[in-house]
């Protein structure tokens, strides 16, 4: 059995349509189908958080271990999406991250990787700040960017069915002729049957949509500050088309409350139009939403990983990236699948 007649992919964040589309690629004849309960289109701030990530490429490991790899790989599939498809919400801009000290100054294993790191004119810092590193990244608007992967999908005849699933062994008996089964549950994973990841935790992200300013911003902005409370920093990314200004924020783990923290609120406000002086006063900003989506955490990272089950059936998991969703789509996709072409080929041989 060297290709698949079947495949099922369990979830449709950023997760589940990656891992899709790489299947896909790597499995042309297959037959594909996406189950979930969510689909593009819909949110939740607990079962489906993708749509309201920020986001952005900004790796957050230290060295180039293999979480850094996932990273690495989606950067360079940005970079195709956003030169091809402008359509897809993905947007080359710069990004300056702001310091209150100068410890990430040095070593950051993606500086050449991205094309360079510059200092910030010392003029331009806020204050307080004693560093700011400009570097290439990616802006994007994560409704029209699962939207623009879903699309791919119905065009690459994958098909999508609306429904839920609390036990894998549920799914598996409902799709008798697949073999292959692909878990992207996220924050799920640690209440499906079957799996009950216990690693599995949430952390609350709280952010705002404001309206777009008359001259808009040329880049993203973030800062972390040991002054603040723990777990909460400032970011500012506008979104392509038309997609407004997402402003934050806070990361906060074990926290299951969905409702915005409004004192928070008023923090994101002060301090991102300190980094941010083009979005105006704290005061004026067009305030369209307040956003909180619990990230899809999990202790020792996420999860790529093939698990042989009952029946021959293959079970490969993709979940538990936390904030590293996007930026890390492609590589965890692409290992995923990897993982189950290396499982047939060794089987082939038997």
């Amino acid at each position: 059995m060297s290709s698949p007649t079947e495949i099922v992919v369990l979830g449709a964040g950023v997760a589940g349509l990656t891992t899709a589309l790489e299947a896909r690629q790597q499995f042309p004849n297959a037959q594909i189908t996406v189950v979930a309960k969510f689909l593009p289109g819909f949110t939740s701030p607990t079962e489906y958080v993708s749509p309201w990530a920020g986001a952005n490429w900004h790796s957050f490991e230290k060295e180039r271990n293999q979480f850094a790899e996932y990273d690495a790989v989606s950067f360079t599939k940005f970079t195709d999406i956003a030169a091809k498809s402008p359509e897809s919400g993905i947007k080359s801009m710069p990004m300056r991250v702001f310091y209150d000290s100068d410890e990430r100054r040095q070593d950051l294993w993606y500086g050449d990787f991205i094309g360079g790191i510059e200092e910030a004119p010392k003029h331009e810092l806020p204050e307080g700040v004693v560093v700011g590193l400009d570097m290439a990244s990616f802006m994007i608007n994560t409704v029209a960017y699962l939207q623009w992967l879903q699309m791919q999908l119905l065009q690459r005849n994958v098909k999508f069915l609306r429904r839920s699933y609390t036990h894998v062994d549920t799914l598996m008996r409902d799709f008798p002729h697949a073999k292959a089964f692909f878990n992207c549950t996220g924050l799920g994973a640690r209440l499906l049957g079957g799996v009950e990841d216990a690693s599995v935790y949430p952390t609350k992200g709280q952010t705002m949509l404001i309206a777009e300013p008359i001259k808009p911003l040329e880049r993203m902005y973030i800062r972390s500050c040991s002054d603040w409370n723990p777990g909460e920093f400032a970011h500012v990314f506008p979104r392509p088309l038309g997609g407004g200004v997402i402003i934050g924020g806070v990361r906060r783990d074990h926290d299951w409350t969905a409702e915005p923290d409004m004192q928070l609120a008023e923090r994101i406000k002060e301090r991102c139009c300190a980094i941010a002086p083009e979005l105006g006063r704290p005061e004026d900003l067009q305030v369209i939403s307040h956003n909180v989506g619990l990230r899809p955490s999990r202790k020792g990272g996420a999860r790529v990983e093939l698990e042989r089950k009952n029946g021959g059936n293959l079970l490969i998991h993709n979940y538990g990236a936390s904030g590293a969703g996007y930026q890390s789509s492609w590589g965890m996709a692409a290992h995923a699948v990897r993982l189950l072409k290396d499982e047939l080929k060794s089987r082939s041989k038997l």
